[in-house]
């Protein structure tokens, strides 16, 4: 017979093992237009690179040259040189991370969703090679008040030509 302890405790313990369980792999299903063994990811990436493109790791905030970059310019993927972000669209959040209100058009990145650390997020990945980038929030400033915290280790930054 079901007890109202049995069903409280279990239901507490269901809720639980959805809330703890891995954030969901960006593109798992997908497949993208550069794709490379992990072997071939770890030769071509730094370690740090590797951890946050392919394993979904993040930076320690404030660490990235890329937060200070204020050149015009744009910031493409440290995985496949995909062009991510446009200097114009970068703001200071003060969060610690290179932060955009916008990527570059429309098919630059994907978004899914990231249920990791008993959170709901948005997660952002290239969508060139699914690299993980960081996530969207909606606390950014005006026209689109999101806010696009990317690690700017999984990015690089091509300047303006003078």
């Amino acid at each position: 017979m079901l007890t109202r302890r049995f069903l409280m405790l279990t239901g507490a313990a269901s809720l639980a093992a959805a809330w703890l369980r891995p954030g969901e792999k960006a593109g798992a299903a997908e497949t993208y237009p550069v794709t490379y063994t992990d072997a071939e990811w770890r030769q071509r990436l730094t370690p740090q690179q590797y951890t946050v493109l392919r394993k979904e790791g993040t930076e320690r905030p404030y660490s990235s040259p890329l937060n200070d970059e204020h050149r015009r310019g744009t910031f493409t993927c440290a995985g496949c040189d995909n062009e991510l972000f446009s200097s114009a669209t970068k703001f200071d959040s003060g969060t610690g991370w290179p932060s955009f209100w916008a990527p570059i058009g429309s098919g630059a990145v994907g978004e899914t969703r990231d249920v990791s650390f008993g959170m709901v997020r948005t997660a952002v990945h290239c969508a060139r090679c699914g690299g993980h980038l960081g996530h969207v929030f909606d606390d950014g400033p005006k026209p689109t008040g999101l806010r696009y915290c990317m690690n700017g280790v999984a990015m690089s930054f091509k300047p303006v030509a003078a």
